[in-house]
């Protein structure tokens, strides 16, 4: 198996996922997907030295995810996927990188409040977009489970949607 862990982070790769994750699933690596950090080596350089050695990190765009998932979900290595939105996971399903027969398990941390984002729990708030591309993901069938690190209480977009 390629891919032993996927997530949703607004920060992406932070403490919390080094320290508690990682320490639960089996990791060689992360695979941050994200344009804007792809398309920014200073942000590329940060979350890639977030990453504890020696294990590997790669700061990729949607578009360079789907062209290299043969080359990912073949490899002998197991890495983390995370993106910073579900609209993110969408776009690079979408594109081709069949994830969900991977690991159909979606972990989802911290989405932080902003402007046009509702509440749904705790140090999780979504925008309409992400609320539709987090239903895309359910029809899908992902298991979709908000935890932000293991040993918390957590819910599950089932509960969201009764």
């Amino acid at each position: 198996m390629a891919i032993s862990f996927i997530r949703i982070d607004d920060r992406i790769i932070h403490g919390q996922v080094v320290t508690r994750w990682m320490s639960e699933r089996a990791c060689d690596g992360v695979i941050a997907v994200d344009d804007r950090s792809a398309n920014n080596s200073t942000l590329s350089k940060a979350l890639k030295g977030a990453v504890p050695k020696p294990l590997k990190g790669f700061v990729m765009t949607v578009d360079r995810t789907a062209l290299k998932w043969e080359e990912i979900v073949n490899s002998k290595k197991n890495y983390f996927l995370i993106a910073k939105t579900p609209e993110t996971l969408v776009r690079l399903y979408d594109a081709g990188a069949d994830f969900i027969s991977c690991y159909p398990i979606l972990n989802v941390g911290p989405m932080s409040a902003r402007e046009g984002a509702k509440k749904i729990g705790p140090n999780v708030a979504i925008t309409e977009g992400e609320r539709a591309a987090f239903k895309r993901l359910d029809e899908l069938g992902m298991d979709i489970q908000f935890k932000l690190v293991p040993d918390s209480k957590g819910f599950t977009w089932k509960d969201i949607e009764k």
